[in-house]
């Protein structure tokens, strides 16, 4: 049992406690056994029960908004082991980390007129012209990360949206700097705004920590993904210089930010276990698990299970061309810290998610 389930498991009624023994924070005691349960229980990892045989091959495509995002990279080859058991032919375009990139990536997406469309890690609603002309087509389109909820979204022509409950992913961060700071914890919380899913992750973080009576947020910044690695040194150097000890857990949407912010911490003369202690509400990557392991200025994780979602996303499309509604199936995240964090490269449960797919798809 690791260091903080322990202090979870012992902790009795004064832990949290407000001020010099006053009442128990029920924000805090709420953290612990969130924690608890989080890194005590397995999940529902084995897809859905039912779902339509394969349909017949057909080109998908698979648009990523940026494959040096490593979540990105880790579904994408999910989606291409699902492809080839399935049968389908497939193919992957860069977005190359911009809106332009992305939007000459689904052009050329259109153009092969596919079977189906796969949005890798971006906003649907960043691209309407193209949704359209799919949804005109009779293209469908699934996406991975592509609105802030799980489920279909009619409106902006999306079959489906293929992720963890964002809210769940961000208040299993949220509290966890809670639980490991016994309800001190004060941070600071990184971001994205031109995600929708990253700003509704930064805000449900935000909310979980100022239920905590002496947790604190100091700031929310807002700083592209696809440059956090640059970036990062320097505003963790001005954050120290403003908050000192005050700042104690580093929260982002995304593991992309903890690379940066390390280089920052080792730069401001920061052990990896000196505050601030760093934190991603996802995605779970190979990065981020090597990080956990050795200590190297990250403590935890919210992973997604990567592979499977892209077993999930092909389903999906093999369930729209069959003229059939979503699964409805949302796989939960898992917390990794150093006591559970995985050998492999992403977190993939030995759930048999492949074998039941093939099972539906009889193949």
């Amino acid at each position: 049992m690791g260091a903080l389930l322990a202090a979870v498991v012992m902790c009795g009624s004064g832990c949290g406690s407000h001020g010099g023994g006053g009442e128990a924070d029920p924000a805090v005691t709420r953290a612990q056994a969130e924690v608890a349960r989080a890194l005590e229980t397995p999940g529902a990892y084995r897809g859905p029960a039912r779902g339509q045989p394969a349909q017949p091959p057909g080109l998908v495509v698979f648009v990523a908004a940026d494959l040096t995002n490593g979540g990105i990279a880790g579904v994408a080859r999910g989606v291409q082991a699902a492809a080839r058991a399935i049968g389908w032919p497939l193919k992957i375009i860069d977005g190359q980390a911009t809106v332009p990139g992305r939007r000459a990536a689904l052009r050329e997406a259109l153009r092969l007129r596919p079977a189906g469309i796969i949005l890798g890690g971006f906003d649907a609603a960043e691209q309407p012209a193209a949704l359209r002309q799919a949804r005109a087509r009779g293209i469908p389109v699934v996406g991975w990360h592509s609105t802030d909820r799980p489920g279909p979204d009619p409106k902006l022509g999306l079959f489906t949206n293929v992720t963890t409950d964002p809210a769940e992913v961000a208040r299993l961060a949220a509290s966890y700097a809670i639980a490991d700071s016994g309800g001190t914890a004060g941070a600071v919380i990184f971001t994205d705004s031109e995600y929708a899913i990253a700003t509704y992750k930064a805000d449900v973080m935000a909310a979980t920590l100022r239920r905590c009576r002496r947790c604190s947020v100091l700031q929310i910044v807002d700083t592209p993904i696809a440059t956090a690695q640059i970036r990062m040194p320097a505003l963790v150097t001005a954050l120290l210089q403003r908050y000192g000890k005050r700042f104690g857990y580093l929260l982002a949407i995304n593991g992309a930010y903890l690379a940066g912010a390390g280089v920052g911490l080792f730069g401001a003369g920061r052990s990896a276990d000196q505050p601030p202690f760093s934190v991603a509400a996802g995605d779970g990557d190979a990065s981020e698990f090597a990080r956990i392991r050795a200590d190297d200025y990250q403590k935890a994780t919210v992973a997604e299970p990567l592979n499977l979602q892209g077993w999930q996303l092909i389903d999906e499309l093999n369930r729209a061309r069959a003229g059939q509604p979503p699964s409805g199936y949302v796989a939960p995240p898992r917390l990794i810290t150093r006591d559970n964090v995985p050998s492999a490269a992403v977190f993939d449960p030995a759930s048999g998610y492949r074998e039941n797919y093939r099972r539906i798809w009889g193949r």
